[in-house]
Parts: structure tokens; C-alpha cells; sequence
């Protein structure tokens, strides 16, 4: 019987390093995600205060409880704006270093790449390029491999989604191609 106390350690060698620079705080993030929020929270609740959020006598309008949510989330921001403020007199921890954000655009711009490419190309060309991409720069596998099996993912949610469920999905010119 395996001892519960083993703990099993994979090493990556392309891990950040511990002495990379931060690029910004989590007080930095905190703010400007809460006034991004904040910004949301006051369309929200000006779009909802203008569509009616009182009760009429078929009981309460279409705003209601949006714009009640709307005023829940501006509290929250609000709260943690304050919370932020007063944590300015505290050591600025790092919420990413410059090593950590390299490695989150390395899967970042490649989905957006997919997003945009997906409205020309079509779903299953685009997560061909994406899974054989993915496959041959991060996880380092042979370009054979990367390919075979992007193709072969591609190829079974193309015959999941258009061929067994009949699932409208974007499409692009190869899939025009075969009368799709």
C-alpha cells in the first residue's frame, strides 16, 4: 500500500525563474480591475435605471433586477477600492513577473490569433492550426505527431458537430471546398 505522504515533484525546465522583475503589483491590478468594473457596474445600472426598474402592476419591470446586481457589483468595486487604498502602505507584491506574463502570451496570443483566424478560415481549420501549433512550439512535439493529431481532432469534431449533430458551426473556404 502507497504511503499518502509521498509527494511526487516534476521539475519544468522552462519554469519562471525566481529573480525575474515584476511587471506590476496586485494592488496595481486590483485597482483597475475594479474601476473597469466599477465602469461596468454604472452602464449597467444607468441602461437599467432607463429600461424601468421599479414595479408596475404586472409586478417588476425588465431593469429591476439587473440594475439591483448592477448596484451590488458597484459596492463590491467600491469596497475594493478602499481596500486597495489602504493597502498602499504595504511591500508591493508582484501579481506577475516578467517571465510569468511571457509564458501566459504564449497561449494568450495564440488564442486570439485563433479567434480572429476562425472568422476566414473557419472553427476546423483554425483549431488544426491552433492544437498543431500548440503541440509543435509549447509542448515541444515532433511536427509529425503535431500534425496527426490536430488533423485527427479536427476531423472528428468535424464529424461530431456537422455530420452527427448537424451543429451549425463557423466554416471557411476547405469546408467549402467538400460542400459544406
Amino acid at each position: 500500500m502507497a504511503s499518502t505522504d509521498t509527494e511526487i515533484v516534476v521539475e519544468d525546465p522552462n519554469a519562471p525563474s525566481d529573480d525575474s522583475p515584476p511587471v506590476t503589483s496586485v494592488r496595481a491590478v486590483d485597482v483597475v480591475v475594479s474601476l473597469l468594473l466599477l465602469t461596468l457596474a454604472l452602464v449597467l445600472a444607468v441602461d437599467n435605471w432607463r429600461t424601468g426598474m421599479s414595479w408596475d402592476f404586472a409586478g417588476p419591470q425588465a431593469g429591476y433586477f439587473p440594475f439591483y446586481l448592477s448596484v451590488i457589483l458597484g459596492g463590491a468595486c467600491i469596497y475594493g477600492l478602499v481596500g486597495a487604498y489602504r493597502s498602499r502602505a504595504e511591500t508591493a507584491q508582484a501579481f506577475v513577473t516578467r517571465d510569468q506574463l511571457r509564458r501566459v502570451l504564449q497561449v494568450f496570443v495564440p488564442t486570439l490569433l485563433f479567434c480572429v483566424f476562425m472568422q476566414w478560415l473557419g472553427l476546423y481549420v483554425a483549431s488544426f492550426l491552433l492544437v498543431g501549433g500548440f503541440m509543435w512550439r509549447i509542448g515541444r512535439i515532433v511536427v509529425w505527431k503535431s500534425l496527426l493529431t490536430s488533423a485527427l481532432f479536427s476531423l472528428i469534431m468535424f464529424a461530431t458537430f456537422e455530420i452527427a449533430f448537424n451543429v451549425i458551426m463557423p466554416k471557411g473556404p476547405v469546408e467549402a471546398l467538400f460542400g459544406y
